[in-house]
């Protein structure tokens, strides 16, 4: 089984939930990680399902959202 990899960084745990809500309306498995000195929050999917991820985001987002890339 593969890791999780970062697929993208959202402002809070609000704008993460967000795109988790994306990925798991695309059926992609999601989770989020959020380091203790830094605000920004890491949106994390399976290895495996990277490139469908970034799809599914770019897909639902507009262009100047909030998603940076890793």
């Amino acid at each position: 089984m593969s890791g999780f990899v970062q697929v993208a960084t959202a402002g809070d745990v609000a704008e993460a939930e967000e795109l988790q809500e994306i990925l798991r309306d695309a059926g992609i498995e999601s989770t989020i990680s959020q380091s203790d000195e830094d605000d920004a929050v890491s949106v994390l999917v399976p290895e495996t399902e990277l490139e469908s991820a970034q799809d599914a985001i770019e897909a639902l987002t507009e262009p100047d959202d909030i998603i940076a890339e890793p």
